[in-house]
């Protein structure tokens, strides 16, 4: 594959309802696509950084510089025999792994379609639909919140994800389950607390939660191998698990019992099936979280989250519970089972909707 062309676009994507975690609320998306051509076959990938270091201290602006200034002299013009070998060359660059990610996803669309592949055959997945759970952000209040839960269970999702925060935890769980003793549900702090917080983490085992997820600070293994001893519900690292090597040593330091894998987080495909295989040989299962992407995320995501290990639903849902109208054709739609059917044509198999990309477009740079 000989890199031609990539652009980068910046979007705004509106949702349709504000989400709320332990960071704050989230109206509206700024969405960094990015389009790779290589002998003629163009790939999509998006980057999910925020628009905030929040979750990471990766932003929208950040990645766009990286992406411009470091990552584009590397590859344009450049022959690659697969899309796996985009790691190495970037890195050199420390950090930064949204922006690395959204550039090598791209060329894995680029290589499947001209392999005639889907992307996850490409990726060496194997199911043909994947399970869908949901992520429900904090609301005023538990009556809200058990009508949006009833909503996605008619819909047919088969996992509950409540985000948490100190103050809106033990209390909204505990109803939860009153109403709900039967749900499969976990809970996501998003590094809300502190070790100094086990008396009310330790509440949250009387509800026998699947997991509960980055509770502690975002860059730290050894406090939650210390929790998780004190814990009888497993603990499931995202923020902090950036690569194969953090994963290692979470698991050889007990810190989990679970892993969520990001693909931007991580750095993208090559280093997510890393992480995967890593999990996978110690037994330990894998889902795929959700950054609010939009549909060309969420069809890497799709694809990524048909390997093997990924054996709990993830946050990988329709994109009509995000967005009034995606930019993919035709939108992600999730089954009455609560299931994803995996696409069988060649790539990512969505198209991307140009026209209607464009039109949300803000800005743009073009590289030939």
């Amino acid at each position: 594959m000989k890199v031609e062309f990539i652009a980068l676009r910046e979007l705004h994507l509106g949702l349709k309802a504000p989400f709320e975690t332990s960071f704050g609320v989230t109206h509206k998306r700024r969405i960094l696509l990015v389009e790779v051509q290589a002998d003629g076959v163009s790939g999509w990938g998006e980057i999910t950084a925020g628009e905030e270091p929040l979750f990471s201290a990766e932003t929208t602006e950040t990645a766009w510089h990286v992406v411009c200034e470091f990552i584009v002299p590397l590859l344009l013009g450049r022959e690659l025999s697969t899309a796996s070998e985009v790691g190495a060359l970037l890195a050199h660059i420390r950090g930064h792994p949204m922006a690395k990610a959204g550039v090598e996803n791209a060329l894995w669309d680029v290589e499947a379609q001209q392999k005639g592949l889907p992307l996850a055959k490409l990726l060496g997945g194997e199911r043909e639909e994947i399970p869908c759970g949901v992520s429900l952000g904090i609301e005023e209040s538990a009556a809200i919140l058990l009508d949006k839960i009833d909503q996605e269970l008619a819909a047919g999702y088969q996992r509950i994800k409540l985000k948490i925060k100190p103050g809106r935890d033990t209390n909204v769980v505990a109803e939860v389950r009153r109403r709900l003793p039967q749900i499969r549900l976990m809970v996501d702090a998003n590094a809300a607390y502190r070790l100094e917080d086990l008396p009310v983490l330790k509440q949250l085992d009387a509800f026998y939660l699947m997991m509960i997820e980055q509770p502690l600070a975002w860059d730290d293994l050894y406090q939650h191998a210390q929790l998780q001893a004190q814990l009888q519900t497993p603990i499931c690292l995202d923020e902090s698990i950036t690569n194969a090597r953090q994963a290692a040593a979470a698991l050889a330091l007990h810190a989990c019992k679970v892993i969520n894998i990001k693909l931007g987080r991580v750095g993208g495909h090559s280093e997510a099936r890393r992480i995967h295989d890593l999990c996978q040989q110690q037994g330990i299962p894998v889902w795929c979280g959700g950054m609010l992407e939009s549909g060309i995320g969420r069809a890497h995501n799709v694809a990524m989250a048909t390997l093997r290990n990924f054996v709990l639903p993830g946050d990988v849902s329709a994109s009509q519970r995000y967005w009034h109208e995606d930019i993919i054709e035709p939108e992600v739609e999730v089954s009455p089972q609560g299931t994803i059917h995996v696409p069988l044509t060649p790539g990512l198999g969505w198209r991307p909707r140009r026209e209607r990309i464009e039109k949300l477009t803000v800005r743009k740079e073009l590289f030939r």
